[in-house]
């Protein structure tokens, strides 16, 4: 049975709002299991980015063919949010979420979507450090001017979940989409997925490419690898993650999450700290 999601109030964002003076701030909130903003929108933009712990982001997205985008964001991962985007936020694992303000003017000028980056060693340390508290004024615009020059430079991941708009995209691949998201390990084809909401198996896939631009194999992955993500996270065994993804082995879904995020899966299991 899924956990239930705790609203969190959305509080003062005065204090963390950047200007062209300050054009990069830093908001650090530890988060909760199953802690949840509501949909809103800021005038600037933002990079959800968390310490520890794995947050979702779900993100209205211009720059996608169905306007609405799910991403699950690990550690080594952030997601960028494009100034005006509607967003939400559910946390997956308690986390250390470190978010990143940062103003329209000084974001890159192509970003008018939201993306995935790869949170490098360097940005990684360069956001706790720009996230001290009384920092100097000097030291602040130096850390801001590394901070925008690593995240011009990241490498971007496809790494989110596109699903139909509510309001205008066709109800059965909605109902579609909802179904695979509920039951990763199933195995069943595109054609008998159609069959369970009454269309065809053509009628779906053009709908896979005129709606969400991808096709129903690639949009499946990126499905299984938003559900592994959370268990390897929780430090379920890779085996387990395999099966509970639909994998008859282990090394067939290594395979997989090795090639579309560049590393294996055991990268991105929780490694408790050692006893004192």
């Amino acid at each position: 049975m899924p956990r239930s999601r705790r609203a969190v109030p959305l509080d003062d964002t005065r204090p963390f709002r950047p200007t062209r003076a300050r054009p990069v701030r830093v908001r650090s909130r530890h988060m909760t299991a199953d802690a949840h903003f509501e949909p809103h929108r800021h005038a600037w933009a933002q990079l959800a980015y968390c310490a520890s712990g794995i947050v979702q982001v779900s993100a209205a997205d211009a720059g996608t063919a169905s306007g609405e985008v799910t991403y699950i964001v690990p550690p080594s991962r952030a997601v960028w949010i494009a100034p005006g985007a509607q967003h939400s936020v559910h946390v997956l694992e308690a986390a250390q979420f470190r978010t990143l303000y940062v103003d329209a003017s000084v974001a890159p000028a192509d970003w008018t979507g939201c993306r995935v980056l790869v949170v490098s060693p360097l940005l990684r340390e360069l956001v706790q450090a720009l996230d001290a508290a009384e920092l100097p004024r000097g030291r602040e615009e130096l850390l801001t001017a590394l901070v925008l020059d690593e995240l011009a430079g990241a490498a971007q991941q496809s790494l989110g979940v596109p699903l139909p708009a509510t309001q205008t995209g066709d109800k059965r691949l909605r109902a579609l989409c909802e179904a695979v998201l509920r039951a990763p390990a199933e195995k069943a084809t595109l054609a008998q997925w159609a069959a369970t909401v009454g269309a065809s198996e053509r009628t779906m896939a053009r709908l896979f490419r005129d709606q969400l631009g991808t096709t129903y194999q690639q949009w499946r992955q990126q499905a299984v690898l938003a559900h592994a993500l959370p268990l390897l996270a929780r430090g379920v065994a890779v085996s387990e993650v395999a099966a509970a993804s639909g994998y008859a082995s282990e090394s067939a879904f290594t395979a997989m999450f090795k090639a579309a995020m560049g590393q294996p899966p055991s990268r991105f299991q929780r490694r408790d700290p050692p006893a004192a």
